[in-house]
């Protein structure tokens, strides 16, 4: 199994292709499992790479109080050094969005290009501080598998199918209860980074779901509208997980980022 050693830790990684290389980082409360299509259908023009970031999946337990933002971009930036690369195109989802945009503030020679899947550049407001404490709490009380059904309908989008519902409740009673705590935290803490925006000076992509409640197409635009020359897709039918509820619509999204088209709009509802 691919592991690498980085900051201390190890973290596990799954990789698919030949070419330049693509980082994967999934969301919360996910693993590199969100990624598989991607692997899949990505590998004739990347080198993908998607790691189940510290505490998740078959990495290493965390011992860690808070896993910050910055704490997994750090461990991104090493593990692209300990894959003998130089640069990367970074692609995250949701809490991988906050991780790559902290990946661009504290090392930006390291990004080839940004794409920013269901994500947001702000900090939590007062009301999501308080949402995530009550999850944390209701986790500790009533477990993962209970809370599991809840999370799977605010992430994906109405009438998604027994499968891709079936992999996210894997993913989400797969991982442990001190990950979820401390990465929750982490979030929680995270600083606004909306000023960094207009100097992002790589190709990116800002990409999310017709049917996301938890990152509506609207505040989407309003991601992309500060980044300079951001191209911007909303995939119809998809929530808040458009590379597992619609993999062919979001890789074709993807490839025409790394190769330098334009990105078409797959238009719905508001």
């Amino acid at each position: 199994m691919p592991f690498a050693r980085v900051n201390g830790t190890m973290l596990y990684y799954r990789e698919a292709g030949e070419g330049p290389l693509a980082v994967f980082i999934h969301g919360f409360p996910l693993d590199h499992s969100l990624w598989l299509d991607q692997l899949a259908g990505l590998g004739h023009v990347r080198r993908c790479v998607a790691l189940d970031l510290r505490g998740f999946g078959r990495s290493d337990p965390t011992v860690e109080s808070e896993l910050s933002m910055e704490l997994f971009a750090d461990d991104v930036a090493g593990l692209i050094e300990a894959l003998g690369e130089e640069q990367a195109d970074i692609i995250g989802i949701s809490m991988g969005g906050y991780v790559a945009l902290a990946l661009w503030e504290l090392r930006p020679g390291l990004v080839r290009s940004l794409s920013l899947l269901d994500t947001r550049a702000t900090a939590d407001t007062p009301e999501a501080q308080a949402g995530r404490r009550r999850l944390a709490e209701q986790l500790l009380d009533d477990g993962r598998a209970a809370v599991a059904g809840q999370l799977t309908a605010s992430l994906l989008a109405p009438g998604a199918g027994a499968l891709v519902q079936a992999r996210v409740r894997s993913m989400i009673e797969g991982t442990r209860y001190e990950t979820l705590i401390a990465s929750l935290d982490g979030m929680r803490n995270r600083p606004d980074r909306s000023r960094m925006l207009p100097g992002i000076s790589v190709p990116t992509l800002v990409l999310g779901g017709e049917h996301d409640s938890l990152i509506t197409p609207s505040q989407v635009r309003a991601l992309a509208e500060p980044i300079p020359g951001a191209r911007t897709a909303i995939i119809t039918g998809a929530g808040h997980l458009p590379p597992l509820e619609r993999p062919s619509e979001t890789n074709g999204s993807l490839i025409e980022l790394f190769e330098g088209r334009k990105v078409v709009w797959w238009r719905g509802g508001e």
